[in-house]
């Protein structure tokens, strides 16, 4: 085979034995995971945000990030349930640029993935130690998720994973919410495909081992835009758009309908100020139609210490993506309250 082994990675067991979870942190995610359980399954009515920067670069910007916005959390907790977004692990459409954390947990350095998963894992704790809050990432990797499943709160599919068949299985034995994005094509029968074989049960291989899932009665719809064969965003936000998703939910014997928003990537054409309008759309709409009001559990919100984004440079602004241009925290502050006052 045309490859080269750098190293033997540790395995989960051996990671979670040395970088536990601490006792009081377990707490907090049963908690939480039983709140957002209560949310998705519509036994509770708060909105949830899941917001945080594009990717998290560096822990000191990150956990900056993740103390003010638990701050922010307390005061709006009896109506938003904040889910901080906290992304490891980065697709990248050719392969090329900066792949997230877990790939190098240092920009200046080079890729070091058996440091990554160390990085990884401790970034997730402390962050739950900085916010309070139990944190979302993506799942790039299926065989990756044991590494962080006692943390996590959330899971999201991306675009270009959603088709993938170990994507999908992997999603049915988590026991958090796994959001399925529509696929960049906007082919939404892909996403509730996905979503059908999350939910189900399947014996299939995970992590060399022959395993059978229960099943994730909390997989759901994510709604992302999508881009046409000529490179032209087309959102899927708009209020006609949720209500084909309302109506496809109707038609299919899917469980806990639900749907979030993500309001940047082709749904604002990476506009990053259009998240805020977009954002507020979705609160009209879903005032305005109680059966949205019931579907519609949330939205995605890509924020950051500093507005915009950045190439990696040795002269790099602190709390800045590196990767899509994100709101900034005085934005995303008063955004976080506008959308409290809405709900």
């Amino acid at each position: 085979m045309s490859m080269k082994i750098n190293s033997n990675l540790l395995t989960p067991e051996q990671v979670k034995k040395e970088y536990p979870l601490p006792y009081k942190y377990k707490r907090i995610k049963e908690q939480r995971d039983k709140e957002i359980r209560d949310i998705f399954e519509g036994k509770d009515d708060r909105f949830i945000l899941i917001v945080g920067p594009c990717s998290a670069d560096r822990e000191d910007a990150v956990i900056e990030y993740m103390t003010k916005l638990g701050q922010v959390s307390e005061v709006v907790k009896d109506k938003l349930m904040i889910i901080p977004r906290v992304y490891t692990n980065k697709p990248r459409t050719t392969g090329a640029g900066y792949k997230g954390m877990l790939h190098q947990p240092d920009v200046d350095k080079a890729p070091d993935l058996s440091e990554g998963i160390i990085a990884i894992r401790k970034l997730h704790i402390n962050a739950i130690e900085a916010s309070g809050l139990t944190c979302a990432d993506e799942m790039l990797y299926p065989a990756n998720l044991a590494y962080l499943d006692d943390l996590l709160s959330y899971i999201a599919v991306g675009a270009r994973s959603v088709e993938n068949q170990q994507h999908r299985l992997t999603g049915s034995i988590a026991d958090v919410p796994v959001g399925m994005k529509n696929p960049t094509s906007g082919d939404l029968s892909v996403m509730i495909n996905a979503i059908k074989a999350a939910q189900s049960s399947h014996q299939f291989i995970f992590r060399s081992q022959d395993v059978t899932s229960s099943g994730n009665d909390l997989s759901h719809v994510i709604m992302r835009g999508a881009v046409d064969k000529h490179g032209v965003c087309h959102p899927n936000y708009h209020y006609e758009d949720l209500m084909e998703i309302l109506n496809i939910y109707k038609q299919s014997d899917l469980a806990n309908p639900a749907v979030i928003v993500d309001t940047n990537h082709s749904n604002s054409n990476k506009k990053y100020k259009e998240q805020i309008r977009i954002a507020k759309e979705i609160m009209h709409s879903r005032k305005y139609n109680p059966e949205l009001k019931s579907l519609v559990k949330g939205l995605m919100i890509e924020s950051y210490l500093e507005e915009g984004c950045q190439p990696i440079t040795d002269d790099r602004i602190y709390g800045k993506s590196i990767t899509d241009p994100c709101l900034g925290w005085e934005d995303t502050k008063k955004l976080i309250l506008d959308l409290y006052e809405a709900c």
